[in-house]
């Protein structure tokens, strides 16, 4: 074992590709531990773990965040959202988030939600006199509501992992996402006053009725992947083949929409899914020489020996989570540890899907924490501000969602009422 060791610190230092680096350690682990004989089994393992219809809906997730993005969407949104907010004190503020709340019912990634409203709004902030390294802070934290709020990559990925039910993740995540939206309206509107931000003029003001007229489309799009889906009408994946059409439709309606659009959409989701589920790959190796070595039993024993267990076991989960969201990203954090840390869990009695939410949420705020806070450096880049100068402006908002991850974990029927409603079951 000492070997592999050793190689995982010289493809680590080295710079090599996390998939790589986990699967060549995995196998020269299996190599030098005795259990050589294995690694025939391994690619019957790999497609095993890939062999999950929820994993389905994940590349069309992809594909419809990414049709709408570069079909020029986001523009009816921000005239949406600067309708409805605009004229209040702070009013860009409140856009922003209102859009990233808007977005994250389409892409279901942080890192997209990020990219685009950088490119949009925080430009026309620091126009409008905003200190830029708040907008960039608010930019980023705002981006954590889409993997939160339905679609959410990321719960796919947990769904197929755990076998919990996507759709259950998903209506699991609303008022966790509102949640977080409210508080940060209620942080921006304080911070406005506090700094006397600028509200929006009439000048700057688009009529509401044109400009929900040209956002209906793309508002309507959430309504028919979650309505789907809550209903009974389709499984995620089905829903999500349905939002891809419906995604093509919309941007084909508002003109921005092509042939040229099209693939390079195919080709942005192909380059993501195949990232990802390489990942899953490499770290299905290394998951299945954990369990031949017996790790997760000796993880199991050496937690009963701390007398952790019930609230204590969750406050270690949500640090261990915690850490390495700040170093990893969040597909590889949940591919790594869930499989590790979750059996467990569940073994303790905590329901699955609450577990998934807080889960989730907790390993998002890695998104926007240094050192490797991935929106971060998105934000960052497209608005050329200085990264360490963002990290510290983005700490408030930090705080906040720390506030709001106790609160989901400790109160689990934020996450469970709506599932309960619908009638998943989630006792």
């Amino acid at each position: 074992m000492a070997y592999a060791i050793v190689a995982f610190c010289v493809f680590l230092f080295s710079g090599t590709a996390f998939a790589y680096l986990v699967g060549a350690t995995a196998v020269i682990a299996f190599l030098t531990t005795g259990y050589p004989q294995y690694i025939a089994i391994l690619p019957q393992r790999i497609f095993a773990q890939l062999d999950v219809f929820a994993f389905m809906a994940m590349p069309l997730f992809i594909l419809t965040g990414e049709l709408m993005n570069r079909a020029g969407v986001m523009g009816s949104l921000i005239d949406f959202a600067m309708a409805l907010l605009g004229r209040f004190k702070g009013g860009l503020g409140h856009v922003n988030i209102m859009t990233s709340l808007f977005f994250s019912g389409i892409s279901g990634s942080a890192v997209a939600d990020s990219a685009a409203v950088s490119n949009s709004l925080i430009p026309a902030m620091r126009e409008r006199g905003y200190p830029p390294y708040y907008a960039g802070a608010l930019t980023a934290a705002s981006s954590m509501i889409g993997p939160i709020i339905p679609p959410s990559i990321i719960m796919i990925i947990y769904g197929g992992l755990t076998g919990t039910s996507v759709a259950a993740l998903f209506v699991a995540g609303i008022l966790p996402g509102l949640l977080l939206a409210c508080l940060l309206f209620a942080f921006n509107a304080w911070i406005a006053h506090r700094d006397d931000h600028p509200g929006g003029s009439t000048i700057d003001i688009p009529p509401l009725f044109a400009s929900f007229k040209r956002a209906w489309p793309a508002l309507s799009i959430p309504i028919i992947i979650l309505g789907s889906i809550v209903f009974g009408l389709t499984t995620p994946t089905e829903g999500a083949a349905l939002a891809v059409i419906a995604a093509i439709l919309v941007g084909w309606s508002m003109g921005g929409m092509s042939w040229k659009v099209l693939y390079s959409a195919v080709e942005a989701t192909a380059r993501l899914t195949g990232s990802i589920f390489i990942i899953i790959c490499s770290i299905a190796v290394l998951s299945y020489l954990a369990g031949l070595l017996g790790w997760p039993q000796l993880l199991a024993g050496w937690i009963a020996s701390m007398g952790l267990a019930g609230n204590n076991y969750l406050l270690l989960l949500i640090f261990v989570l915690l850490v390495a969201g700040m170093f990893m990203d969040t597909p590889v954090a949940l591919t790594l540890l869930v499989p590790l840390l979750v059996p467990t869990a569940l073994l303790q009695g905590f329901n699955p899907v609450h577990l998934g939410i807080m889960v989730c949420f907790n390993l998002c705020i890695g998104l926007i924490t240094p050192p490797f806070g991935k929106c971060l450096i998105v934000v960052s880049g497209i608005a050329k501000i200085n990264y360490w100068n963002l990290a510290k402006a983005t700490l408030p908002f930090i705080g906040i969602q720390l506030v709001i991850l106790l609160i989901i974990a400790f109160f689990p029927n934020i996450s469970l009422l709506l599932p309960r409603i619908f009638g998943f079951n989630v006792l």
